[in-house]
């Protein structure tokens, strides 16, 4: 499915707010943005001159502010919600107006008439930057005076202010928002799929790029004060500088609000009058680092180190970082923040549980009254039936839907990086851990939900693991010796019998009663009726096709057992779309359905009552070639001198059409283990051909 399908059924619409200096500005950086975004959100444009960016602002998903808009961040502070998602507008010029500025003629003189001196040099010098370096441009704004006649003059759509007698006038119009902007919009929004789009690419291909570091030039260059005034305030700690005669020239408000001081009456005051207990004398008498330290200060433990200013060995000033002892778990939370912001959400909504069965009403309205609850959910169902799209909707409907959902599955990893991703690890825990350690998907999750998908492959060690969590909160991390509480809420899911996986030992019983606090029993595709033909109406729809059903085709589909449920209809689907044909008919179904296998009764269904004729028939057939395969498939396994899990029997199964369900492979090793021929295994052990099966094999095969 192409992304733009996928963004239009479940993207919702999103509010983006540009704020300007000039009224003209934020309406044309606006334009831009909503023809890029028109079809995923709302834009607003305000302007500081006009009035319209006064006072708090309304709420929006992303404020793109442009950097002469508000002249500091309590500026921005006082304008902008709180906890907003803020981005600077980043300009630049376009193909065609490069070209109409390379056809002057070299040496010529240019006014650049723009509304601030500082605007248009910087304007000049990204001019330059990208190769128009032949015209001698003379930066002119309101109130600077023409020295001698100049008969050209060049503007960013400023002709106002182009003084009088100026012969030729070439108005370039405002610089455009940059293609790394525009993909930043994208990345921000959960869009990473709309660059791909040709829109886009249109966009990224009008705009003009140099081949120098303008951006690093202008960074050093612009607003250097202002700039690490902000660079201070986004930092978690504590941060304070003196220079050469020890007087304080900068103090964050961390920093105040940790050592409870004044900023107004700290700044210009000597250090050990404010902030006696920082050793910036003996930082800069040594001319080394102080290592942190442990002060108490207002009742609370603080560390603080000191980082000497050196220049060619001379000490010109020192820098104190502070930082409360306890803010390890705001620290957490500001990663879990981040990695909400990647996409770490819940999807789907109870709205996106599609159907008109009276099964599948059932269990919507049993899914939202355990929403409301706080219990652990587990979510029981043959595979391909939608369970993590059923375990999305119970966190949407939660009280922790504005929360982090995060999904793993469980039976897909390896046993030490499944602990190390569920419960994280610190620095030197194993070979290959990365400096400073991770947190883990417990820590990330906290405040939201972790679905835990076929938990049933979890290996017992994980498990008490995972107890643990559910019963105290808290979680270790791999090579750790500190405690980390979290407040997560489990949903799991499995497509196996845990109570049957309980009385054989390989599944512990009391972690079973924790997680079976709430069941649901998604019921499977064969027994949702005429939810068979609303749900490939809906993928029909997503995939943006035109095709219809014969009534042969209806009923076989209707009377099909599909062992892969809805993932196989979804398959189907997308067969169907690609068989080119405008009416389905019998010869246009897919291989797997069409053979034996689509011969096959509602297998498993004990609401499918008895076939009998050839229908029974077909069926004892099919399940005679099934267990065959089984069995070559643990044989072929013994020769590599492997065991044979069940996800690699139904990859194997996939690779040659036969539709196996996990269950079905489950009863069928179940009966090989009976009848003396296979050892199935717990866990992740996998299952293995006995010597009597062995022998049986090698018999065949002669």
């Amino acid at each position: 499915m192409q992304p733009v399908f996928f963004y239009r059924e479940f993207f919702k619409m999103k509010t983006i707010s540009v704020v300007a200096l000039d009224p003209r500005a934020a309406a044309f950086y606006g334009e831009q943005i909503e023809r890029l975004f028109r079809d995923y959100s709302k834009v607003r444009a305000y302007s500081v001159r006009d009035g319209s960016a006064a006072g708090k602002l309304p709420a929006a998903d992303l404020f793109v502010i442009s950097t002469d808009a508000y002249g500091s961040a309590e500026e921005v502070a006082r304008h902008v919600p709180i906890d907003s998602e803020i981005m600077g507008i980043e300009v630049s010029y376009t193909w065609d107006t490069l070209e109409k500025l390379w056809e002057i003629p070299e040496g010529t003189q240019a006014l650049f008439v723009n509304m601030t001196e500082a605007m248009g040099r910087e304007a000049i010098a990204q001019l330059a930057s990208l190769g128009v370096n032949h015209i001698h441009f003379i930066p002119f704004y309101p109130g600077a005076v023409l020295e001698k006649p100049v008969e050209l003059a060049v503007t960013p759509d400023e002709e106002r202010f182009v003084p009088d007698g100026v012969k030729t006038v070439l108005n370039i119009g405002h610089r455009s928002c940059t293609s790394g902007m525009m993909i930043e919009i994208a990345m921000r929004l959960g869009l990473e799929g709309l660059p791909e789009t040709k829109e886009f690419q249109e966009y990224f291909q009008s705009m003009a790029t140099s081949n120098y570091s303008f951006d690093l030039m202008y960074a050093r260059s612009r607003r250097l004060e202002s700039q690490f005034h902000i660079l201070m305030e986004i930092l978690d700690e504590g941060l304070v500088g003196v220079n050469e005669k020890g007087e304080i020239f900068a103090c964050n408000s961390k920093a105040c609000q940790i050592a409870g001081v004044e900023k107004d009456l700290a700044v210009g005051r000597r250090a050990e009058e404010v902030f006696p207990y920082i050793p910036f004398y003996q930082a800069m008498r040594s001319g080394e680092e102080v290592p942190a330290r442990v002060t108490k200060l207002l009742g609370v433990n603080v560390t603080i180190a000191v980082m000497p200013v050196l220049r060619q060995n001379q000490c010109i000033g020192a820098f104190a970082v502070m930082q409360r002892f306890n803010e390890m778990e705001s620290r957490q939370n500001e990663l879990r923040n981040q990695l909400l912001k990647k996409g770490h959400m819940a999807k789907y909504t109870i709205d996106d549980v599609l159907g008109e069965s009276d099964c599948i009403r059932r269990t919507r309205k049993i899914l939202l009254k355990m929403a409301a609850t706080e219990s652990p959910v587990l979510i029981v169902g043959e595979t391909g039936t939608g369970k993590e799209l059923l375990a999305h909707s119970v966190h949407s409907a939660s009280r922790r839907a504005g929360g982090p959902f995060i999904a793993v599955n469980v039976a897909a990893m390896p046993e030490n990086l499944l602990e190390s991703e569920l419960f994280g690890y610190e620095e030197g825990a194993f070979t290959g851990a990365k400096k400073g350690g991770r947190p883990g998907l417990f820590e990330f999750a906290h405040k939201g939900t972790l679905f835990l998908d076929e938990v049933e492959g979890m290996s017992p060690a994980m498990q008490v693991k995972l107890l643990r969590v559910l019963q105290e909160g808290e979680v270790m991390r791999v090579g750790g010796g500190s405690i980390v509480h979290v407040d997560v809420r489990i949903v799991a899911a499995t497509n196996e019998s845990l109570e049957q996986m309980v009385e054989e030992g390989s599944f512990r019983r009391d972690l079973y009663y924790r997680l079976n606090a709430l069941t649901v029993a998604v019921p499977p595709l064969r027994e949702r009726g005429e939810d068979i033909l609303l749900l490939l109406e809906h993928f029909r729809r997503q995939l943006g096709r035109e095709f219809r059903l014969s009534q042969a085709v209806r009923d076989y589909l209707l009377s099909y057992s599909w062992p892969g449920n809805i993932r196989e209809l979804r398959n189907a689907a997308e067969y169907f779309n690609y068989t080119g044909s405008q009416v389905i008919e019998m010869g246009d179904l897919p291989p797997t359905m069409a053979g034996a296998g689509g011969q096959r009764r509602r297998a498993d269904s004990p609401s499918s009552g008895a076939v009998g004729g050839e229908h029974a028939e077909a069926d004892t057939g099919w399940r005679e070639k099934a267990r065959e395969f089984v069995f070559r498939e643990l044989c072929l396994a013994e020769e590599r001198g492997e065991a044979a899990g069940r996800e690699k029997i139904l990859e194997a199964a996939r690779r040659e059409h036969m539709p196996l369900s996990q269950k079905e492979v489950r009863d069928i090793l179940r009966e090989l283990s009976l009848a003396g021929l296979a050892k199935v295994g717990r866990g992740r052990g996998g299952s293995r051909v006995t010597p009597a099966g062995w022998e049986r094999w090698r018999e065949g095969s002669r």
